[in-house]
């Protein structure tokens, strides 16, 4: 069985894990930075700072597909060429055009971060932390017109820890992706997996973040959901604190949960050297160690 995989980053080095560890042909992997660079920058970025994902097409001399686009004629002839029988997506920014994921001879799979039908969209690491979740999952769906929303062949499960920020959910989410994998498509060459309906009445979409997402509001979370909040941000977007003139950009590995002593909610009760606690909806504090400052 060959397969052709696109993606970016740490899901996409653990899905051509997976389909190595499966035994498979990675007939190409067409990264997203080369739909995004010109052919200069990403030279300088592979020469000078080279990815795991890069590390491993040298290491395994895999084939790469240079096309500036998944719906593009180039690709299409190559998916044609290459005669793949599935077609793996580990994160991508374009919708797939359906003449696309109809070629391979067996299938077109998403690998999307989360449990569907709950958390579809671009963000699934983010806002499961952020709405409080204690668990989270890794799910293999059919592709189809819309987003996140094809029938599902396999899903695992996994726990949020406490203390995890967006940056440990990816690392555990990644790695659970390349388990899957591999049990996937060996399903699918045999014909074991039978396809399930997502439950619409189940589902949940939330969109890209919005630059006013990074700002603590105080006085309307409390300090539970901002702890989260937080977390859940890192290492994408830096959530800030803006006090006298100056911002304060909290480290989510240095947060702490307080009694405030103090019924105003936003108020900042102590601030010192690199380090800022202020009051939140719920009456308690947040304390906030490490922090950088920016005016």
């Amino acid at each position: 069985m060959k397969a052709v995989i696109i993606g970016k980053g740490l899901m996409l080095a653990n899905i051509i894990e997976g389909v190595i560890d499966a035994g498979y042909e990675i007939a190409g992997v067409f990264r997203q930075e080369r739909a995004q660079l010109s052919p200069f920058k990403l030279f300088f970025q592979d020469f000078f700072k080279s990815s795991p994902v890069y590390t491993l097409i040298k290491e395994y001399k895999i084939p790469e597909i240079k096309c500036k686009s998944v719906n593009s004629d180039a690709f299409k002839k190559e998916l044609l060429r290459l005669n793949v029988d599935v077609l793996i997506v580990a994160t991508w920014h374009e919708k797939l055009k359906k003449e696309i994921t109809d070629l391979p001879v067996i299938a077109s799979i998403n690998a999307h971060p989360s449990l569907l039908p709950a958390y579809r969209g671009p963000n699934p690491y983010l806002e499961t932390i952020r709405h409080l979740e204690t668990r989270s999952g890794i799910t293999f769906h059919l592709l189809d017109e819309n987003y996140d929303s094809g029938p599902v062949l396999a899903q695992q499960k996994i726990d949020i820890l406490p203390n995890y920020t967006g940056k440990e959910l990816r690392e555990h989410t990644a790695y659970h992706a390349r388990l899957l994998t591999a049990e996937v498509l060996k399903k699918l060459e045999c014909g074991l997996i039978i396809p399930v309906p997502q439950d619409e009445s189940k589902a949940s979409y939330y969109p890209a973040i919005n630059p006013l997402d990074m700002i603590l509001d105080f006085e309307n979370k409390t300090a539970r959901e901002l702890h989260a909040q937080i977390r859940a941000f890192h290492p994408w977007y830096p959530c800030y604190v803006k006090h006298n003139g100056r911002y304060f950009i909290p480290n989510p590995y240095k947060l702490r949960i307080t009694e405030s002593g103090c019924a105003e909610p936003g108020k900042v009760s102590d601030i010192k050297n690199r380090s800022i606690t202020v009051v939140c909806k719920d009456g308690k504090a947040l304390k906030m160690d490490g922090v950088k400052v920016r005016t």
